[in-house]
Order: C-alpha cells, then sequence, then structure tokens
C-alpha cells in the first residue's frame, strides 16, 4: 500500500482490538491504548503496538505517541453511571483539545444508538442532532466536540453504534429464568464481526458525516431471546405483557449500507 494511513485506537478492548487485527491483517500500521500496564504487556505480547492511557477524564499515559497518526479512532465507552453524565464528554474534550495540536487528520467517534430516544417508528441519523432531542444527552455532547474539530483539513466521522452481540455476549444470557416485559420491542444489535466490518469500510472509504451502525433486522426481543437459548443453552426467560405497550425505537442502518455497498455476515439478530 502506498501512503497508508496511521492508524490510532483509543481503547483496545472488545470492539477496538478486533478492528485493530482487522487492521493489522489488511496492512495499516496501527497502535492503541489500553487501561493497564497488565494489559498493555499482553497486548504487546501478542503483537499489538499497546501502550497505557486513560482519561480521568484529562488524559495519564502515553497521549503524545498515540496521537502521532493520521486516523484517531476513540472507542471509550461513557461510565457515566459510575462517575455522572458529565464525565464522559469532559474526557472527549480533553482528549479533542490534544488532537486539535496534532497531526491527526481524521477522527472516528464511536457513539451509540442510545441517543435516540423511543419514538415508536423507525429512526434516522437526523432524528438527533442536538442533545436536546437526545435520549443520552451527554453522548450528543461528546458528538458535537468532535464534530466542532472539523475543519478543511481535519476530517470527522461519528458511528452510532447498535447493542454490540456475538461470541460471549448472549441476549439469553442476559434474561435466562427471568421475568421479561418487553417481549415485543424490537432489538437494535450489531454483531462484533459486522460492526468491524463496517469500521473497517468506513475507513477504507473514507465516510465522513453521522451514521447509525445496526444490523439491518430488527426482530423482537422474545425472537432474539427464545433463538439465544435454544442455540446456546440458556434457560427461557418467563415473557409477560406489560400494563401498556412499551415505546420503541427501530434504528435504520440504511445510510450507511447504501454507502459502503456492505454485505452483513450476521444480518439477523436471532442468529448471533
Amino acid at each position: 500500500m502506498t501512503n497508508t494511513p496511521r492508524i490510532s485506537i483509543i481503547g483496545l478492548g472488545w470492539l477496538g482490538l478486533p478492528l485493530a487485527q482487522a487492521l493489522q491483517q489488511k496492512g495499516y500500521v496501527v497502535k492503541g491504548s489500553t487501561s493497564t500496564s497488565e494489559k498493555e504487556a499482553s497486548l504487546q505480547r501478542s503483537g499489538y503496538d499497546a501502550v497505557v492511557m486513560t482519561l480521568n477524564p484529562d488524559p495519564k499515559g502515553n497521549l503524545p505517541y498515540l496521537l502521532e497518526a493520521d486516523v484517531l479512532v476513540v472507542n471509550v465507552p461513557p461510565k457515566a453511571g459510575k462517575m455522572g453524565d458529565a464525565f464522559h464528554p469532559e474526557q472527549m474534550r480533553h482528549l479533542a483539545d490534544a488532537v486539535a495540536a496534532s497531526s491527526v487528520k481524521w477522527v472516528v467517534y464511536v457513539s451509540s444508538t442510545s441517543v435516540y430516544p423511543e419514538l415508536n417508528r423507525e429512526v434516522t441519523e437526523t432524528d438527533v442532532q442536538t442533545p436536546d432531542e437526545s435520549a443520552a444527552p451527554a453522548l450528543v455532547q461528546a458528538e458535537q466536540i468532535w464534530q466542532s474539530l472539523q475543519t478543511d483539513s481535519v476530517k470527522v466521522t461519528i458511528l452510532r453504534c447498535g447493542g454490540l452481540m456475538g461470541y460471549e455476549r448472549q441476549a439469553g444470557k442476559y434474561v435466562a429464568g427471568r421475568t421479561v416485559n418487553s417481549g415485543a420491542v424490537p432489538v437494535n444489535y450489531v454483531h462484533r464481526d459486522d460492526a468491524v466490518g463496517l469500521l473497517v469500510a468506513v475507513l477504507e472509504q473514507g465516510l465522513t458525516g453521522v451514521y447509525n451502525v445496526v444490523a439491518p433486522q430488527h426482530p423482537t426481543r422474545a425472537e432474539v431471546y427464545a433463538a439465544s437459548c435454544r442455540n446456546h443453552g440458556y434457560a427461557l426467560p418467563q415473557l409477560v405483557e406489560p400494563e401498556s405497550p412499551l415505546p420503541f425505537k427501530i434504528v435504520s442502518a440504511g445510510k450507511l449500507i447504501a454507502q459502503t455497498g456492505y454485505s452483513f455476515s450476521h444480518p439477523d439478530p436471532r442468529l448471533f
């Protein structure tokens, strides 16, 4: 490859590590961050260029090394429950300030479909553009911090990921033997393999803007739980009717599919 971009991944975790693996297999130079020296050593033994860097909310560790890159993938799950809603936007503000003074030319921020309220219909990227419209305003604030960096010389992409599933993350495991009243609600899941595949497609095609990253099929939770329990050996949950119908949303990935031409390995969450 000529002029292969150098890619840094903030967060070599459940999604970031397989993304790094996929990119390395394609010949990209990849480095990434982890949160402890033990994980750093383990990742390095496995052939990854990993360094410790945490956001508390200001950066601690080897951030300058990570910012010696052309592309920065920011994959930092918000810990709002523990730290309060303001913590994640503060993390992103500190990181964005450092990025603005670096050689990074493109930021890809992994957000979440939790930004969408339950509107009882299909939702697209334009349904939430401001914190006021969002069910997770702090996450939209974080998106906007990155979007404010966009200039003629810096690109920004926001990827709103659905519920990341697959491998050891099986829907049936989380409801086994429990009583559940949300069986009629459609799911907005994406298999990790496809989240990685779509991230690679975005990086290779240079897409900017806001995109939803979800599987194209949206079966009900009841259907997914039944299939997951059957396929993976979990006890079925007891499904009960709620007192009144629960609100829902169906998050459309139509924009990203149309732009990338991506073909899903796992389009049906019943088969994750």
